[in-house]
This record gives structure tokens, C-alpha cells and sequence, in this order.
């Protein structure tokens, strides 16, 4: 169903069994996908909405970056399937410099939360409400962003790691870390969320030994990380790959 008072551009393509709540206004390079509920109130432009998807009041998606060097390119914003934006969630659309900002399927961007241009989300990402990322940031798939958090740009977040409310995200943050404080520390390991996700106790415990190899040990870093290297755990390897490639560094406990 899709209300009178909702405003739609005709290049708009809106597939079938969508809802679109009073005075939405669906501008144009648009893409609705199947069972998706926009509330009232929302703002769409250059953005493709994946099927199943519910977006709240007052949602703002794949508006202009907020980036001087934009220069109105044609780009775009990204909505997996499944994902749940919240009241006064915002999407912009990427810069000039990837084209496209993405959030995953099955996130839950929680109220007044902001997704920055050129940054990505993956599967199952969840923002709690105010928490924003910067330009360009990478959050991967199960990562959980308290309350209030700000992410620098350019900053990753990698797969199950935890940011505690408040914190400020100036560096990379490991894969099923826990992180909190002003610039944020590392503060151990996300144990809670590696057993929903129903790891089993001989890989939690090799990446409790992986912590300790690189942060509880006398050994230097890159020491520690080819050591780790010869490992054959693939929870493991997500981390020393994750360090590899880290090009602001890495987050460590205080």
C-alpha cells in the first residue's frame, strides 16, 4: 500500500507488496525491493532498498555526502535485505572516490544513528542509538556499536568486536574484541557474542590464546603476529589478516 500523500519520483522503481508510509517522498535513482515497509515522513533518494526491509519515521537515505570534495556525482547508497533503520536513521551515499555507501542485510540501525559516505557494513552490523562512523569507515559482519560511539574515518571494526557506549573509535579494533573509553582501548574479548554465534569452546579458547600472544606476551608485534601466522585456526587467521591489513593501526588494551 502505498499512501496518497506520498510523494514518488516516476524513475522510482518500486517492486510489488512495498509500503510507503504518509508524506515519504521516494525521489529519483531509487530501488525498492519486495516486502520493504517505509514509514512516514522518510527521505529516499539514489539508493537501492533490499527486500524486507523496515525503515521508520523520519529515516533519511542516500542523501549527499557530507564531503567538500563532492561535487554532485552520480552515486549511490546500498540497503541489504532485512535490515531495520530506525527513527531518524541516516544513510548518505558514497563520495566520488568509491561511488556507494553499503549497509549490509540484517543490520539494526537503532535511532539517530549515521552511516557516512564511502563506509561499509556488513551482515548483522548493529548501531545503538546517536553512534556514527565517519567517511570511508569498514565495519564487518556481527560487530555491535554501543550508544553514542563515533568511529574516525577510515577506521575498521572487525567481525564480533564490541565498542562500548560512548567510546570514541580512533583506530582499528580487532576482530571479537571489546573496546570502550575515550580513545578507545581494548578490553579483553567479546566472549558473550562468540558464543552466540555458537563458536565452539576449542576456537574461543584459540582466540583467547591469540590475545595473549599479542598483547599479554613479551614478544613485539609483528613477532607476535608471525607467530600466530602458523597457526591453523581460521578465527585466528581473521585476526592476523585483519592486523596485516590495517593501515591506521591497531587498538590495544591500555
Amino acid at each position: 500500500m502505498i499512501h496518497g500523500s506520498a510523494v514518488i519520483d516516476k524513475s522510482a522503481v518500486i517492486e510489488d507488496n512495498v509500503e510507503i508510509g504518509a508524506y515519504a517522498v521516494i525521489g529519483e535513482n531509487v530501488v525498492i525491493k519486495s516486502g520493504t515497509v517505509i514509514g512516514t515522513s522518510v527521505y529516499i533518494e539514489n539508493a537501492e532498498i533490499g527486500a524486507n526491509c523496515k525503515i521508520f519515521h523520519g529515516a533519511s537515505i542516500g542523501t549527499a555526502p557530507q564531503d567538500l570534495s563532492y561535487k554532485n556525482e552520480l552515486t549511490k547508497a546500498y540497503i541489504g535485505d532485512g535490515t531495520i533503520l530506525r527513527e531518524f536513521v541516516t544513510v548518505n551515499r558514497g563520495s566520488a572516490k568509491t561511488g556507494k555507501t553499503i549497509v549490509g542485510k540484517n543490520c539494526y540501525l537503532m535511532i539517530s544513528s549515521h552511516v557516512a559516505h564511502d563506509s561499509i557494513l556488513g551482515d548483522n552490523v548493529i548501531m545503538v542509538n546517536n553512534s556514527s562512523t565517519g567517511g570511508h569507515v569498514i565495519v564487518d559482519d556481527n560487530a555491535f556499536i554501543g550508544g553514542n560511539v563515533g568511529i574516525h574515518q577510515f577506521c575498521r571494526i572487525g567481525k564480533g568486536a564490541m565498542i562500548g557506549a560512548g567510546s570514541i573509535v580512533t583506530m582499528d579494533i580487532i576482530p571479537q574484541a571489546l573496546c570502550a573509553g575515550y580513545r578507545a582501548m581494548l578490553n579483553g574479548l567479546n566472549l558473550v557474542g562468540m558464543k552466540r554465534r555458537k563458536m565452539t569452546a576449542a576456537e574461543i579458547d584459540d582466540v583467547k590464546r591469540a590475545y595473549k600472544t599479542l598483547f599479554m606476551s613479551k614478544l613485539l608485534l609483528n613477532d607476535a603476529v608471525a607467530e600466530l601466522s602458523k597457526g591453523d585456526s581460521p578465527y585466528v587467521k581473521e585476526i592476523v589478516d585483519f592486523i596485516k591489513a590495517s593501515k591506521r593501526g591497531i587498538a590495544r588494551p591500555e
